[in-house]
């Protein structure tokens, strides 16, 4: 991929496979934002977006990036869009299982748990190895519809909308497939997205990914080439998160957010000055719910146990 061009020695050595995923993503998001120009902004049906907190003054050269999972919508974009497949049988019971074992961890948790996010992205490439491009990019505007748009959450579409009012562009950077990130800022109205990049040949997914996951410190290399080629001023820049996962992106940016935050991201986030602000409502009682189309209560409590065991041996 022409993204390749864009390493350096220097980085290469340190982060080669991060690098790789990020300026790859990054490529990708150029590419597919110039479908998404004529977007007519947030969606309206879902209802007016709250005023927001945090005021945005209008910069060429600044843009802002956003997180998706927890922090512009509820739960983890890549165990929806599972969902959505097993609905629609591209694989089996057993299969969903692992998907609603993985979200209630990812919700109990409270965080993203990196070798959790892995296994079930490793899942996901398995399920559409072999598959056409655009067929699930079809499958995933109806999945969206069906699981996602009833979750985002409206103080931080509200955020996101201040900064297209302002003229800046607004992009998501999330671990999820590129092409689910890229149906998401679509429907949002957004500029585009960074998302994680499986290999494709000829329109047809291999099963493997271009560098890793858009996970960490990935996001931030993600981040770094797209300003760069967009001839951005990142310290103009601002930048949202849910999960002290990001704090490498959050880091890079002169206006970093704690939204929703975990309890790693609110400590940092308050030890650095960062602005936080929470949407969330009934937390605990967010953090337990379990997909109702998994239909395994049983899969909530074997999570919580197996958290807390986890967390004792910590």
């Amino acid at each position: 991929m022409a993204a390749l061009g864009w390493l350096t020695p220097r980085r290469r050595s340190a982060t080669a496979r991060s690098v790789l995923a990020g300026e790859a993503s990054a490529e990708a998001a150029r590419k597919t934002a110039q479908t998404l120009d004529g977007a007519d902004g947030i969606d309206a049906d879902a209802g007016p977006p709250a005023e927001p907190e945090f005021p945005v003054a209008g910069d060429d050269l600044a843009a802002a990036f956003f997180d998706l999972d927890n922090t512009v919508m509820q739960g983890a974009a890549i165990f929806h869009f599972g969902r959505g497949l097993y609905k629609r049988e591209f694989f089996h019971r057993r299969e969903l299982a692992r998907f609603a074992w993985q979200q209630a961890w990812f919700r109990l948790a409270g965080v993203e748990d990196p070798e959790h996010m892995q296994d079930a992205r490793d899942s996901a490439l398995s399920i559409v190895k072999g598959h056409k491009v655009s067929e699930l990019m079809s499958i995933g505007e109806e999945i969206y519809d069906e699981y996602m748009a009833e979750r985002i959450w409206p103080g931080t579409r509200a955020l996101a909308q201040a900064h297209l009012d302002a003229g800046q562009k607004v992009w998501l950077v999330t671990a999820a497939p590129v092409e689910t990130a890229t149906i998401i800022a679509r429907r949002l109205g957004l500029t585009g997205a960074l998302g994680t990049v499986a290999e494709s040949v000829d329109g047809i997914y291999t099963g493997r990914l271009v560098g890793e996951p858009l996970h960490g410190p990935a996001k931030a290399e993600a981040v770094r080439a797209l300003a760069a080629a967009e001839g951005l001023d990142l310290e103009r820049c601002a930048a949202y998160s849910d999960s002290h996962n990001d704090i490498p992106m959050l880091s890079l940016v002169g206006h970093p957010y704690a939204i929703n935050p975990d309890t790693k991201l609110r400590k940092h986030a308050r030890a650095h000055d960062w602005r936080l602000r929470d949407y969330r409502t009934g937390r605990k009682a967010v953090k337990v719910g379990v997909p109702a189309a998994a239909g395994v209560g049983a899969i909530a409590g074997g999570a919580a146990a197996a958290i807390a065991l986890h967390r004792r041996r910590k």
